[in-house]
């Protein structure tokens, strides 16, 4: 069996009990709950007929996918579609043949990407399913939960998977942590799609950065530094982060404005309490 942990939505190898521990859980960025690890497989959910995928085209050449009802940490997954190149943009646990279908009716995908490995879930079966690679940073290898030949490992600052469509490594939430350039998305304006490497908040005119979301554990400011000073080298004027949320417009700026409000609230010069 492929079980899955249920707290974080990660898929492990085959087993034939399930895994003691959750690695992603028991690690400070994450967490395990009062009542202890628990465990269910694909088929499981499936069977259950409990979940379903919604599909949503968000804007042109852009489809959102999330369960329903949210199953583990709730994250969407993105399909962009660039030149004939479709890519599926993290992942989600909860795969069936309706999800399947409809992907193939809107041209089905090419590769998939990862931002961190929270949102690894059951990547190998969606690869395995499309017959697709996986694109992970070579930083975040050690939290592979399940191997495969499908898994492609780059190094580096930047990789190119097309023209216009960009992988950066940005670090901060996970030392490979990875966010996609996509120049020709928002009418050629750019979009940036960031899982939660960078975090769009409740207020959409503000993003954040932390290194445990669930814990509340802040990044370094040389670190949020660097990341803003990343994000002015890129051609965007959108933001996607993993929940749906939505920098709609001038994303450099909001990057740069927040990022100097954390610095300021880390140093003790912004508030007094």
């Amino acid at each position: 069996m492929y079980y899955i942990c249920e707290t974080c939505g990660i898929q492990y190898d085959q087993s034939a009990q399930p895994p003691v521990t959750c690695k992603i859980c028991t690690e400070e960025r994450q967490y395990v709950p009062i009542d202890g690890q628990s465990w269910i497989t694909l088929e499981d959910m499936i069977q259950s007929e409990k979940y379903r995928n919604e599909i949503t085209k968000v804007e042109t050449g852009l489809y959102s996918i999330h369960t329903i009802p949210s199953f583990a940490i709730g994250q969407a997954a993105y399909v962009i579609q660039h030149n004939g190149f479709h890519l599926l943009w993290d992942c989600i646990a909860y795969l069936d043949q309706a999800t399947i279908e409809k992907l193939h009716q809107i041209g089905g995908i090419d590769g998939i990407a990862l931002s961190h490995p929270h949102y690894y879930s059951t990547q190998v079966e969606w690869a395995n399913e499309f017959n697709i690679p996986i694109f992970i940073h070579e930083d975040d290898k050690e939290w592979i939960t399940r191997p495969s030949e499908k898994i492609i490992y780059w190094s580096g600052e930047r990789k190119e998977l097309q023209p216009g469509l960009c992988l950066h490594r940005l670090g901060g939430h996970f030392k490979g942590g990875a966010v996609l350039e996509w120049t020709a998305g928002n009418n050629d304006k750019g979009i940036l799609l960031t899982g939660d490497i960078i975090q769009v908040v409740k207020d959409q005119n503000w993003v954040s950065f932390m290194y445990s979301y669930p814990n509340l554990i802040p990044l370094p400011a040389n670190k949020v530094q660097e990341i803003s000073e990343r994000v002015k080298t890129m051609k965007i004027d959108r933001i996607y982060n993993a929940f749906q949320g939505v920098i709609k417009s001038n994303a450099i700026q909001i990057v740069e404005k927040s990022a100097n409000r954390y610095i300021l609230a880390l140093s003790g010069k912004w508030f007094e309490t």
